[in-house]
């Protein structure tokens, strides 16, 4: 099928483009050079940075565990170049907005939200002592944005690795994903784990990464799903929980660690080493919440490395069960999940072509993650859509996503 996208700034037409949907990923490539040249008269370099899906291991990251995430074929671009005068314009195409930077008095955005992302990076490099001269920029994308799939990540890891190379930094991509993930925990003031951003930028093209989040140790496992694919649900809702309850969650996490750093030796770095044994010892002791919140982060932990054994052999029956058995997890025990994300996957969890299926993310909405067998996909979609609509009121969107490479330059000047 053939579509004309017509990309606007206010009154002024920027470009119209046509193209092939299955093509997709390579229009935004074109988009955001072709709105540079139009705005610039200059030939940019361009980054391309995926969303990220993590098939198993939630709520782990920040308590030092492991997590199994993969980069997507969904991503941000990014069109980039130095300017020429002391202010630099930046163009976001998919917000229809763009907004001038006095690089000599750089300060959050108030109107202009998506811009405080890439304020953040700069102030990352310039706190270590890299000066960030003022540069033009256009980015666009297609990760969906409340998906769960990190559009943020996506956007900041482009934006740092950009700076990276335009200006010779020389900072390797780990240090890049602690930069980034302090961006967004110091400058946008959400107190995220690293696991978005350095899946972002060492993401690679058909494997998944086991990362352990405390020492930043990660290895690559093959994905072969065969006649499987990561299929994501989008229950179209974010309850206003979130934040708070994710705030208290690590709360309460914090508070079991405490305890057993207390009771059992300070050389206890995090809540993932602690044993299941010392845990299930100290049940009287603890605080019936505090206790199942410790729980469930223990046993997801065991559960990470169980599901990447699965992966080496093969078993991927073995490893869809324990993505369920996470849902049972954050819905019981960590307590994250809602009645959107519970249907989804209660009402799909029997079915013959579905080998697993979760929430992901942080909970309270958002997304789940289903393993799903290629030719049932359209038909499952269309009974499940038509049941979630009669539940909630809601059009559920579905996104269907392969791995990919992580955060690479596409184009140069």
């Amino acid at each position: 099928m053939f579509f004309f996208v017509t990309l606007f700034y206010q009154n002024n037409l920027f470009l119209a483009l046509p193209f092939y949907c299955k093509f997709y990923m390579n229009q935004l490539q074109v988009t955001v050079n072709q709105v540079f040249n139009n705005n610039f008269n200059q030939k940019p370099i361009i980054i391309r940075s995926p969303g990220r899906v993590n098939l198993i291991g939630e709520h782990t990251d920040y308590n030092g565990g492991f997590v199994l995430p993969a980069a997507t074929d969904k991503a941000a671009f990014l069109a980039i170049y130095p300017s020429n005068l002391k202010t630099g314009k930046w163009i976001s195409v998919d917000m229809k907005e763009s907004v001038e930077i006095d690089f000599t008095d750089l300060k959050p955005q108030i109107n202009h939200h998506w811009a405080n992302y890439i304020l953040g990076i700069i102030q990352q490099y310039e706190n270590r002592g890299l000066k960030v001269p003022p540069f033009n920029c256009v980015l666009a994308g297609d990760i969906p944005i409340g998906s769960g799939m990190s559009s943020s990540a996506a956007l900041e890891s482009a934006v740092g690795y950009a700076l990276n190379e335009l200006y010779n930094f020389g900072i390797d991509k780990k240090s890049l994903a602690k930069l980034v993930q302090q961006a967004e925990n110091e400058f946008i003031g959400v107190k995220c784990g690293i696991m978005d951003m350095f899946a972002s930028i060492h993401g690679k093209e058909n494997n998944v990464m086991l990362l352990n989040c405390e020492t930043l140790d990660f290895e690559y496992f093959p994905l072969n799903l065969g006649d499987y694919k990561i299929v994501l649900f989008d229950t179209g809702i974010k309850h206003n929980l979130v934040e708070s309850e994710y705030n208290l969650r690590r709360f309460q996490c914090e508070e079991g660690l405490s305890f057993f750093r207390k009771h059992f030796g300070e050389s206890v770095q995090n809540l993932s080493q602690v044993p299941l044994s010392w845990l299930q010892s100290s049940r009287s002791q603890l605080d019936p919440i505090v206790y199942h919140r410790c729980q469930y982060v223990i046993e997801e932990n065991q559960r990470i490395l169980a599901a990447c054994e699965d992966l080496q052999a093969g078993r991927l029956n073995d490893f869809g069960i324990k993505m369920t058995a996470t849902h049972e997890g954050l819905r019981n025990l960590y307590e994250v999940s809602c009645p959107e994300l519970d249907f989804l996957v209660d009402t799909v969890w029997h079915e013959k072509s579905v080998l697993g299926s979760r929430m992901m993310g942080g909970g309270f909405g958002g997304c789940t993650i289903n393993l799903i067998k290629s030719q049932a996909i359209d038909e499952l979609y269309a009974r499940l859509s038509i049941s979630y609509e009669n539940k909630t009121g809601i059009n559920l969107k579905m996104y269907s996503v392969v791995t990919a490479n992580g955060t690479e330059t596409v184009m140069t000047a």
